[in-house]
Order: structure tokens, then C-alpha cells, then sequence
């Protein structure tokens, strides 16, 4: 059996509000592989963002463990999960956060050149993302020149273009019309299985979730059965 790309081991999170403690992850703990895609469900308030930010190793938990590629990222200093971030994981949230003054092109090659390939370089797969999420022929159309799907389109594209292990998705489609939403969500799973990245996908959607491989629910701060 293959080892898990992403696991979390009893994660504790809280937050101090005043005099009083507000804890939003209490021990959860999951573990996902590669080429596999998992929904994280749960009502507004109920901490996926905060766990997607734990897992994605922008927050620390106050308590329990972050496995990434059998790496446990505890121990390790902020200089070094800055780069297990910016090469084993990507992040695609529900609106876009492209830069505004770069074309699409320019805003997916952007990762690998802060990674250190050559414009040459990143460029070459830049173009080859694009035209596998379908905009080979919106390359140099800027933000502002493209739809809400073909911009989350362009954001999935640079997410994955360091080739990460993991993808942490925050209500990828969440800003979308349902025929626009599906057809995103569709160029995440092929992205997934194609690529053997694992996947955990943050919604509201619940006809989306159904079709992953399988679905978490997180409630008060706690993995709950469904």
C-alpha cells in the first residue's frame, strides 16, 4: 500500500479572542494519496479554510503533525516550508488572485521562474498548461480580457505548475455559474488523475463533492461521519 502524500495527525488549532480561547481544529487527523481527489465538507465557520492553511503549511497547528511526502513539517524552519510550499504544494481559492498587469501566460510561468527555471523554461510549460486546461489560444489575454472560468482556468493552470504533490483547493468554483463550475471542476480532476496529484477540494458544492473519490465532513472543528 502506498505511503499518503498529505497527512495530518491530530491537528489542533485555536485562536484567542480576548480572554477567551476559540479552538477551530480539535484533533483532526486524515490522510490522502496520489491521483486521488477528497471533498472537504462542512458549514460555513467550521474550519476547512483553516485547515486547508494547516495542511498547506501557511499556518502552524498549536498541536499534532503535517506529513508531506513522508516529511513531517513540524521541526522545520519558515525558510523551509516556504519551499516545500512553493514545490510540493499548489493552491487554487475561489477567486482568482492572478496579477492584473501579466497576461495568462505570464501568470502561470511566474511560479516556475521564482523556482528557478529560465523564462525560456517556464514559459515552455506555461503554454503547455494552458492548452491543457483549454486557453492555448488565450495566452497573452490578461485578466481583465478573460471570464471567471477562464481566469479560475489560468489559476489551476499555476497552481500546478511547480508539479506539486498536493493540490489545496478553497471553493474553487464557488464563484462560478453551475455550467462554468463543472467544467472548472472537470479540468481538476483530469489535472489529478493525470498527474497523480492528491487532492483536497474545500466546498459547499455538494453535487461536486459526489463525484470525488471520496468526501470528508468537518463539523465544529472535528472530521465527523457523514
Amino acid at each position: 500500500m502506498s505511503e499518503p502524500v498529505l497527512r495530518l495527525e491530530a491537528i489542533r488549532r485555536s485562536y484567542l479572542q480576548g480572554a477567551a480561547r476559540l479552538d477551530v481544529l480539535r484533533d483532526v487527523s486524515l490522510e490522502i494519496k496520489s491521483g486521488e481527489i477528497v471533498a472537504l465538507l462542512g458549514p460555513s465557520g467550521a474550519g476547512k479554510s483553516t485547515l486547508l492553511h494547516v495542511a498547506g503549511l501557511l499556518e502552524r497547528p498549536g498541536a499534532g503533525e503535517v506529513v508531506i511526502q513522508g516529511r513531517a513539517c513540524g521541526p522545520l524552519s519558515d525558510p523551509e516550508r516556504t519551499a516545500i510550499r512553493r514545490t510540493e504544494l499548489g493552491f487554487v481559492y475561489q477567486f482568482h488572485h492572478l496579477l492584473a498587469e501579466f497576461t495568462a501566460l505570464e501568470n502561470v510561468a511566474l511560479p516556475r521562474m521564482i523556482d528557478g527555471a529560465s523564462r525560456e523554461a517556464a514559459g515552455v510549460r506555461g503554454v503547455e498548461l494552458l492548452e491543457a486546461v483549454g486557453l492555448g489560444g488565450r495566452l497573452a489575454h490578461r485578466p481583465s480580457e478573460l471570464s471567471g472560468g477562464e481566469q479560475q482556468r489560468v489559476a489551476i493552470a499555476r497552481a500546478v505548475a511547480n508539479r506539486p504533490a498536493v493540490l489545496l483547493a478553497d471553493e474553487p468554483t464557488g464563484n462560478l455559474d453551475h455550467k462554468t463550475a463543472d467544467a472548472v471542476f472537470e479540468q481538476i480532476v483530469r489535472l489529478v488523475r493525470e498527474t497523480g496529484l492528491a487532492a483536497l477540494v474545500a466546498t459547499h458544492n455538494l453535487e461536486l463533492a459526489k463525484r470525488m473519490d471520496r468526501t470528508l465532513f468537518l463539523r465544529e472543528g472535528a472530521i465527523v461521519p457523514g
